[in-house]
């Protein structure tokens, strides 16, 4: 089983839902970032459960402990250890799946493949195990603010409701009145709305999360393989319930001309007597989404997630009985998001800013041993 990504700057996620911790292993972090158990917990804080009407009940502080890789407030090049210790399981809840596999999830392949497979809360396909993304996205956001690179994600559609508007300052500064992280206030209370009418009737709802990281220079990915679009689009496709991914116009592109979606470029600023390597350029739209060739071009680089419906739902659903090898119905109980959109939205983040802190290094903007030599 693979648990670990990124070549250099790389997170190793463990546990489970019902297990005793989750957390992760961040390797390749460079020293003398500064780094406290609250620089992850803000973050932890923002994909925790059982924070509003329209998110999972369970109630777990989900409090990180940094257990290796810090000294005296600063990394110190080793690996840096976070946990988080489950504490509100209620495993009982589902010893009624250990034959019979959820419509949806992944029970069955996880049980083709591996033959044991914990079915308490999902066990190690659970969306919970997410937290090890937010660990490792929290220092990856840490270290890319040390270069002016600010990765943040929003609900952009719940359902057939689309934000027409973008205010960031309500995902920012007002995520407590805005329990579903979308920038258009109107088309939040509508997506909320949408929701609660849905975890009413036992079902769930789908919606796009959309990720944009600014201030990115020119210069990361690879030409051929290895570009940092292919490298975005995996690391969001192996968020839990990510069924597509776009970059930049993404699949409007098809019904496009060229003369259309073509980004031109323009001059920003000349500082220099001709030198092209001092001229900072620009183009004046970025239908590409912040990449060409497979390399960053130093725009805002936006990327788009499909999510699926919360596939855990109360209404009866056809299912097969592995034990007794008979077709069954199977109602789910248990603790489950009504839409996922809005905690997803940190997982974003942290996927978007693990691939970027990565390449950061592997380019050379980042002094792989030693941040100070960087700052310095």
């Amino acid at each position: 089983m693979t648990n670990t990504t990124g070549k250099i700057f790389s997170i190793t996620s463990f546990g489970s839902s019902h297990g005793k911790a989750i957390g992760a292993v961040i390797d390749g972090c460079p020293a003398n970032l500064e780094l406290s158990e609250k620089n992850i917990q803000k973050e932890l804080d923002r994909r925790r459960p059982g924070t509003s009407s329209i998110t999972s009940p369970r109630k777990e502080k989900d409090k990180i402990q940094i257990l290796s890789g810090i000294f005296e407030g600063k990394t110190d090049g080793t690996p840096i250890t976070g946990v988080v210790f489950n504490e509100d399981k209620r495993s009982k809840d589902y010893s009624y799946l250990k034959n019979t596999p959820r419509p949806g999830h992944g029970d069955y392949t996880w049980i083709e493949k591996y033959g044991n497979y914990d079915y308490n809360g999902g066990g190690r396909g659970s969306g919970r195990v997410t937290i090890g993304h937010v660990i490792g996205g929290a220092i990856a956001k840490k270290l890319l603010e040390q270069f002016g690179i600010k990765v943040i994600s929003h609900v952009v559609q719940v359902g057939d409701i689309k934000a027409k508007t973008v205010n960031m300052n309500l995902i920012e500064e007002k995520a407590s009145e805005n329990p579903v992280h979308c920038a258009d206030p109107n088309a939040a209370k509508e997506m909320e709305e949408l929701i609660l009418e849905y975890k009413n009737k036992g079902d769930s709802i789908g919606g796009i999360v959309e990720t944009i990281a600014i201030n990115v220079p020119a210069g990361l990915g690879e030409p051929i393989f290895g570009k940092l679009d292919g490298e975005l689009a995996k690391a969001l496709m192996e968020i839990g319930s990510v069924k597509g991914v776009e970059i930049g116009f993404g699949f409007d592109v098809a019904n496009s001309t060229a003369s259309q979606i073509n980004d031109e470029y323009y001059i920003k600023d000349n500082n220099s007597d001709n030198n092209i390597n001092n001229i900072n350029i620009g183009t004046t739209t970025n239908t590409s989404g912040g990449i060409l060739g497979g390399i960053s071009n130093g725009m805002p680089i936006v990327t788009r997630i499909a999510v699926k419906p919360t596939p855990s739902i109360s209404m009866l659903q056809n299912t097969i009985d592995l034990k007794n090898c008979e077709e069954t119905k199977i109602e789910i109980k248990g603790r489950h998001d009504p839409c996922i959109c809005p905690r997803v939205t940190v997982v974003s983040e942290s996927a978007v800013a693990i691939v970027l802190a990565d390449q950061m290094i592997r380019s050379g903007f980042i002094n792989p041993s030693n941040l100070s030599q960087n700052i310095d």
